[in-house]
């Protein structure tokens, strides 16, 4: 049963002061509650109990006398004394029973209605609290949850703040309060060096928590707008290593890597050195080709295979190419290879796109093709222009099998006596852990496009260092490592596969100073006006290269059991950790 907890009123005017303390320990010790029950000469079970079996006991006498009149062809209207008093007294339990069921509804309704009424009257109801003696109800207010607090840190770092206004001080309040968004803040200042000030101030602000390791000053806030980052309130600091010289197709190549991992430049630049004292490395570019996959639906299978017999009829191709094309003067359309999954089609749109990686200008190729699709193929309901058939960071079979970006493969002869001086193994041992590791072993864990080191490992630290999307590593180390003896078993023939290498030299990150930096450091910085295409191009065989470079020492260290050794100087902090603590 509800009740309130009621504030102690005022005492009417000419009581005393004992009445005063008497009233006062009556409010400290609220009088029971009385209930409709309470007016029952039993208590409320036994009054129940006695009910219910003189209902049932009077009905089943009444259907056992009225049986028997029938039997007897007595008419029914003819009643004994005895009859009459069934008859009551079933009216009579009826009745009780009736209004059993409703009658902890009826004393709740009285109860809080009589409650409602005093809290009317009462000044202080709006801090009026609820108790619940009974667990299983739910209070009717809901006194609304204290929100959690962050927990605090045992040495907190001081909020520094970088604030140069008592304007900028005005904005951060604001921003604070929700009155201006925080993404809003570079197009309502004009200045995105000082919007990403202000908003790293309101962030402190709001977290209580210091963002003071985190560098604000030394980038080009104008340069992301739009293009790389939103809501900035700093940049993150990457050491950038260098791997090299790679001797590659006859020229040499500084390889920048950004990394945190320790032994990962030094191990490349081992490789490299391997690689430039046997005579350089060769590399071969297969096929150059973004993807882009929309799905649409149909009301049919044969209708959605209607659409891809024409796209995929040759007839067809040259009138689709002039429509794709028109999205950019680099997009070329190589080639569409569509799937059906039942009435819903698959469409997978390839194209050259020049130095870019190409992904927006691949799009909108596609959604030209997809309006012009929509006058023979009106019933077409496009349900995306990315069906996941293309296939965009996610391993994916296709990607292995078909290819996205650029399509590599390099190859290097590593002499005997490099092998044993520089690499310290042999080659009889590198081919036998390849065979074992790479090939065997990634078959066992079921790996696709995994049949490599660490492949991936390099593809991350290039494109970091170079401004590429780092999510496209996933099917940019798509990677098979060969290696075999030559030369009458001497020397050791090493080559990666590499079908999916997603690079572009303009565009997203490529244009930031530390990132554009790196591209000018291998010679590819922008767009190639003579080629046009071929610094993207020149960019995946130095990332193949580089990944070549990788595999060759990393499996020798694995070899030699150098692995452990290595890291355990290259990879570990040399700080006192017990004094930093203290």
């Amino acid at each position: 049963m509800d009740i309130c907890r009621r504030p102690p009123r005022p005492p009417p005017r000419g009581t005393t002061d004992h009445d005063r303390s008497s009233s006062s320990v009556d409010h400290r010790s609220p009088s029971p509650t009385l209930r409709a029950s309470d007016a029952l000469p039993l208590p409320l079970y036994l009054t129940n109990a006695v009910f219910f079996t003189l209902f049932f006991s009077v009905a089943y006498y009444l259907l056992h006398r009225w049986r028997d009149k029938i039997r007897n062809s007595t008419p029914l209207h003819v009643v004994t004394l005895s009859e009459i008093a069934a008859i009551v007294s079933l009216i009579a339990s009826f009745i009780y029973l009736l209004g059993f069921f409703g009658i902890d509804f009826v004393q709740s309704f009285i109860s809080r209605a009589s409650h409602d009424a005093w809290d009317l009257d009462d000044p202080q109801h709006h801090r009026n609290f609820l108790i619940d003696d009974d667990p299983r109800r739910r209070p009717r207010i809901a006194v609304p949850p204290t929100p959690p607090t962050p927990p605090k840190l045992a040495n907190p770092e001081p909020i520094i703040s970088t604030l140069s206004s008592e304007e900028d001080e005005e904005i951060v309040k604001l921003v604070v309060d929700g009155t201006i968004p925080s993404y809003s803040l570079e197009s309502k200042l004009g200045d995105c060096k000082r919007a990403a000030s202000i908003r790293r101030e309101a962030l402190q602000r709001m977290t209580g928590r210091s963002l003071q390791g985190l560098p604000l000053e030394g980038l080009d806030y104008e340069s992301i707008l739009g293009q790389c980052c939103e809501m900035p309130v700093g940049y993150v600091q990457i050491p950038v290593g260098i791997a090299g010289p790679l001797l590659l197709d006859g020229f040499e190549h500084s390889v920048p890597m950004a990394t945190t991992e320790g032994c990962l430049v030094a191990s490349t630049n081992r490789g490299c050195k391997a690689i430039y004292a046997s005579g350089g490395a060769t590399s071969i570019l297969l096929r150059d080709a973004m993807t882009r996959a929309p799905v649409v639906r149909f009301a049919s299978a044969k209708r959605a295979s209607e659409l891809k017999f024409f796209l995929e009829d040759p007839n067809n191709f040259e009138t689709l190419g002039v429509v794709f094309n028109r999205s950019s003067r680099f997009a070329r359309l190589q080639g569409i290879h569509c799937s059906m999954a039942g009435k819903n089609l698959y469409m997978r749109f390839s194209c050259s796109t020049g130095d870019a990686m190409g992904m927006n200008m691949v799009s909108k190729g596609v959604q030209n093709v997809l309006d012009f699709l929509q006058d023979d193929f009106p019933d077409m309901d496009v349900i995306g222009i990315s069906g996941n058939f293309c296939s965009d960071k996610k391993p994916a079979a296709v990607n292995w099998i078909e290819g996205r970006g650029k399509s590599v493969v390099c190859e290097a002869i590593i002499k005997e006596e490099v092998v044993k001086k520089v690499l310290k193994t042999n080659v009889a041992a590198l081919v036998e852990l390849n065979m074992l590791k790479n090939l065997a072993g990634s078959a066992v864990a079921g790996a696709l496009g995994g049949y490599n080191a660490h492949a991936s490992n390099i593809v991350s630290a290039i494109f970091i260092a170079t401004g590429q999307d780092p999510a496209q590593n996933v099917e940019s180390s798509n990677c098979i490592t060969m290696l075999e003896p030559v030369n009458d078993g001497k020397d050791l023939h090493i080559s990666v596969s590499m079908p999916s290498i997603e690079v572009g030299t303009i565009g997203g990150g490529t244009q930031l100073a530390s990132q554009s930096a790196c591209l000018n450091l291998i010679g590819v910085k922008g767009a190639n006006k003579e080629s046009p295409g071929s610094n993207s191009r020149l960019l995946a065989t130095i990332v193949a290269g580089a990944v070549l470079a990788g595999e060759l020492s990393l499996l020798s260290a694995i070899a030699s059991g150098q692995l452990v050794k290595s890291h355990m100087k290259y990879n570990r902090s040399s700080k006192d950790v017990t004094k930093v603590a203290s």
